[in-house]
């Protein structure tokens, strides 16, 4: 039909930088890059981990380069930027994934919110909020110079709500929620609206950081897993893979004119009232 087209979801040619890519959500979102034709960067701390992920999406005929690197650490994340632009010249999109929490800033249900330990929040605040603003400077100095690219933070439904005990993480979260908004302001302003940053802000995912929360060594729901279940609609934790739909199209043309958006994907978590 004239002047219609359906929205396109690939990445074809684009180059991807994915942080925390050797995580349990952060590889998922690698290798889904990969299957949208993305030439994609695995960035995180394991460097072993992050080259046995390259070279399982090469094995399977995806672009992926093991780019071993800390979030915290401007000057390995500008190495890092450096190879991509010598090998692949471009850097398109950016995945903030690096993330997680430490029981210092996690209350024990023994503790009031006086005995959190300062340093582990701190930690818990640079880990989450600086090590997403830290590569996005990075890595979006080159997007901006072309006035092009997507951003996508990993946000979490403790920025929103009030998950108890959970303090350093869901505060840091919270400021990824804002940075990501006033990021889609200032850079559609500064350098036009083809540079765009939007976030996603999962529900409850078993991964490493939670798992010993929600489940216990067998396997089974804690009380805290259980209280989290009864308040999800769909009365589930969430899979890995059922965060890339929102992913993939946050990433590509599909939402050309999606800027400052923070998308749940929760199971209906921060819509339920409890009751």
């Amino acid at each position: 039909m004239n002047g219609f087209s359906l929205p396109d979801f690939r990445l074809d040619g684009k180059v991807a930088v994915v942080t925390g890519g050797t995580g349990v959500l952060g590889s998922v979102m690698v290798r889904a890059l990969a299957a949208s034709g993305a030439r994609v960067a695995v960035l995180g701390r394991r460097a072993e981990m992050a080259e046995h992920l390259a070279a399982e999406v090469r094995a399977a005929g995806g672009e992926a380069l093991a780019t071993p690197a800390d979030v915290l650490d401007t000057a390995g994340l500008e190495a890092v930027r450096a190879t991509l632009l010598a090998r692949w010249e471009r850097i398109d999109l950016l995945v903030n994934a690096a993330g997680g929490h430490e029981p210092g800033a996690v209350l024990t249900p023994q503790q009031t919110f006086v005995d959190l330990d300062m340093g582990a929040m701190r930690r818990v605040m640079d880990l989450n909020f600086f090590g997403t603003f830290l590569p996005t400077q990075v890595f979006a100095a080159p997007m901006a110079a072309r006035s092009a690219g997507s951003i996508v933070n990993i946000s979490s439904m403790a920025a929103s709500q009030a998950v108890t005990r959970v303090a350093g993480y869901s505060a840091a979260k919270a400021a990824i929620d804002n940075l990501t908004r006033w990021l889609a302001v200032t850079v559609a302003r500064q350098h036009g609206p083809g540079l765009r940053v939007n976030a996603i802000a999962p529900g409850f995912f078993v991964a490493e950081q939670n798992r010993a929360l929600l489940l216990d060594g067998d396997g089974n729901l804690t009380e805290r897993g259980e209280a989290i279940i009864r308040n999800t609609p769909m009365e589930r934790f969430g899979e890995p893979d059922e965060l890339l739909g929102a992913l993939l199209w946050l990433l590509s043309d599909a939402s050309r004119f999606v800027t400052g958006a923070v998308v749940p994907v929760d199971g209906g978590f921060s819509v339920f009232s409890g009751v």
